[in-house]
């Protein structure tokens, strides 16, 4: 391989053995030890001195023996075990790979024939790649300084790399380099002046966003700083290239380019579907979040913000007469309404369903809001034509002032809630303020918490359970407990208003505790294959008692700790993130699954799926709504999938209701499925039914299947 000028052969190659992460030694035909890195004797535990080039096959095997390897082995058995591998890679053109456990570590061998002249074997540590996500990374950065000075290794590499040498002329690149670029072959050889490379490129579509002199100056900047530095470049034709420098003794240095535009696009679809809703576009409660947290020092300086919490009048109706499809046409127009009546820089979000919030200012007086909100009833009523009907509806709004009505985000979506429902009580379509005595809500929110801890002495709580589909075997693979309140005077109560109010009286913890051992002692009656879920809320996963709960859940029960699966949202992960994954490995310890439920809806963290490998991601039957009439949530969907498959997490689908939404989530990869179209949530007696008559399920096979 031919040498760059201002750098001798030897130093190259010895600056190249010694950085790169991998073992390697070079063997002759005669199966002399020619040559060897530190990093390989280290792989072995060898002691420095341990090894020496002229050394034979069988002098090393004893030395790697003899320092505790391959237990059980003797020298002449370990001997013969790489004189067969050595002979076999004589046969073989490609390179061949091994895979070994050398004590608590796993090794992957690679033997690459060198005709006439003997072998290159290296070997790499893959353990810590098996385990965590970022240590794909690392190893695409250590190729850039693997084997340099060897073509095998160079010609093998996944991405672009290039060796310059001190006098800035190129030294060897591989053929994927050469590629990325579209380098002719003039531009390939040693010798060649970096700056011509790079002239090429600018002129031939690699022009970076930033143009050439900021990119020039940064590269420059680079090398006087003579540190291993990581670079993304973007260039106006949408490539996005990573660029990895790693300097060199002698002045030069070492550098690797891959493309990273899907990857980076995809995480861009990932984040962005985190803090926006699917259905409109509009920020979610995630980026409202941020915005008001952000507002709150603004208000602290003595700016006057305002909060406006609306909803649409009898949206129900329309979705109950006309269908979700329209239903979902109408909040699209009225999201487009929404960001035509409001300022650039106003934050405008749909919380769910039809519920939306806006924050505004800075406002001059109360007047100013008030006006916004007679802009966005007076937008929002004029008449819609969607799918050939004309659909008319209003939107009624209350409005919290800050600081006159509270100075943090929380206080003033409150109150701004209990001004919409004084809007809504004195006839929508209309808006109000915050006033004082608005405490019809606290009133029904007092008798809630006064009933919660004697709906459980009275025994006004039950459970319900719905299936989950497993997409591969067509069978019933788990059964989600669900909580149902039936209080003895106020009817049915939701989960969803009174859930909220036992997390912040603390009543939660003793509530799920219940719902826990509910749910053990039923699923201990199901078939051995078959899991049960249980949700945990922020409050009780945090709870000092939460293991010995669980613990003791499963003992009664005698349910084997592998048949639960308990469902967390993403609001668990935000704070005590230490405490946090230490909870999470101890329940997977006890050999308890762990799914993370509603994804895409709460706050959502790239960060926490590579930081604990969930067994499952749930995600939100909000994007498997539109999934019929809309592209959009097919790349959402499949996003995820993937992210979920490359995390090797199984996904499930929630809220599948339709046979269209089901062909979209299996044609994607989805592992389960959740949803009315399979079962409503049941009674315990009928989920017993349903699991004892759907087992084999031959009612559903053909629509599963596809063959029906």
């Amino acid at each position: 391989m031919p040498d760059g000028k201002g750098m001798t052969n030897t130093h190259a190659v010895d600056a190249a053995l010694e950085t790169m992460p991998y073992g390697l030694c070079v063997w002759s035909e005669d199966l002399t030890l020619e040559l060897f890195n530190s990093r390989y004797a280290w792989t072995f535990g060898l002691a420095p001195g341990a090894l020496a080039a002229g050394m034979s096959l069988r002098d090393c095997c004893r030395a790697v023996i003899e320092a505790g390897n391959y237990f059980g082995y003797s020298v002449d058995e370990l001997y013969d075990a790489m004189l067969g591998r050595f002979e076999r890679q004589k046969r073989r053109e490609a390179p061949t790979q091994y895979e070994q456990q050398l004590r608590d570590r796993t090794i992957r061998t690679t033997y690459t024939g060198r005709p006439g002249t003997g072998w290159l074997v290296t070997h790499e540590d893959i353990t810590d790649a098996r385990d965590h996500l970022t240590a794909l990374s690392k190893r695409e950065a250590d190729l850039a300084r693997q084997a340099v000075r060897f073509e095998t290794a160079v010609d093998n590499m996944a991405h672009g790399l290039c060796m310059i040498d001190a006098d800035h002329k190129l030294v060897i690149c591989n053929a994927n380099y050469a590629m990325l670029y579209d380098l002719p072959q003039s531009l390939q050889q040693p010798g060649t002046l970096l700056t011509d490379i790079l002239d090429y490129r600018f002129e031939n579509g690699m022009r970076p966003k930033d143009g050439p002199m900021a990119f020039l100056q940064r590269r420059v900047q680079t090398i006087t700083d003579g540190k291993r530095s990581v670079d993304i470049c973007e260039f106006e034709n949408g490539q996005i290239i990573s660029l990895v420098h790693q300097p060199m003794d002698d002045g030069g240095w070492v550098e690797t380019h891959q493309d990273i535009t899907e990857q980076r696009r995809s995480e861009a679809r990932i984040h962005h579907l985190a803090r926006h809703d699917a259905l409109t576009d509009l920020p979610n409660r995630t980026l409202f979040a941020e915005e008001m947290a952000m507002a709150e020092s603004r208000i602290r300086r003595g700016e006057m913000m305002a909060v406006l919490c609306f909803d649409l009048d009898h949206f129900k109706v329309i979705n109950d007469t006309l269908g979700h499809g329209v239903g979902d046409a109408v909040l699209k127009e009225v999201a487009a309404r929404i960001n035509h009546t409001k300022r650039e820089h106003e934050c405008a979000a749909r919380l769910g369903g039809d519920e939306f919030s806006m924050l505004a200012g800075p406002l001059k007086s109360p007047n100013d809001a008030a006006a916004l909100a007679e802009r966005l009833i007076a937008s929002i009523s004029q008449p819609m034509e969607i799918e050939g009907h004309r659909v008319i509806i209003g939107t009624s709004i209350g409005i919290a002032v800050a600081p006159t009505d509270g100075a943090d985000g929380e206080t003033l979506m409150k109150n701004a809630d209990l001004a919409l429902y004084r809007a809504k009580g004195d006839g929508r379509g209309n808006y109000r303020f915050f006033e004082k005595g608005m405490d019809a809500a606290m009133q029904h929110r007092r008798a809630i918490e006064s009933g919660l801890k004697l709906g459980l002495t009275r025994d006004e709580f039950r459970l319900v359970f719905q299936p989950l589909m497993d997409l591969e075997s067509n069978r019933i693979s788990c059964m989600e407990a669900l909580l149902r309140w039936e209080h003895s005077e106020m009817g049915f109560i939701s989960p969803v208003e009174f859930i909220p109010v036992a997390e912040e009286i603390g009543f939660i913890v003793q509530l799920g505790e219940w719902v826990l051992r509910q749910a053990c002692l039923t699923a201990a009656n199901w078939p051995a294959d078959i899991r049960v879920a249980v949700n945990l809320s922020p409050v009780q996963f945090k709870s000092r008692r939460l293991m010995d709960s669980v613990r003791q859940a499963l003992e009664e029960a005698g349910l084997p700790p592998s048949r639960l699966e308990l469902e967390i949202t993403e609001s668990v992960l935000l704070n005590d993130s230490d405490q946090t994954l230490e909870t999470l490995h101890a329940l997977r310890a006890m050999g308890i699954r762990i799914s993370m439920d509603d994804f895409g809806t709460g706050y959502s963290s790239l960060s926490y799926l590579r930081a604990f490998p969930f067994d499952k991601i749930k995600i939100d039957r909000s994007f498997i709504e539109d999934v019929g009439s809309t592209d959009a949530n097919f790349e959402i969907i499949k996003a995820v999938i993937a992210l979920g498959r490359s995390l090797g997490m199984a996904t499930t689908a929630e809220g599948v209701e339709t046979e269209a939404q089901l062909d979209a989530v299996r044609a994607h990869g989805c592992n389960e499925i959740q949803g009315f179209l399979f079962s409503r949530p049941l009674p315990a007696k009928d989920a017993l039914e349903l699991i004892t008559r759907l087992s084999p399920i031959r009612e559903l096979e053909p629509r599963l299947s596809g063959n029906g």
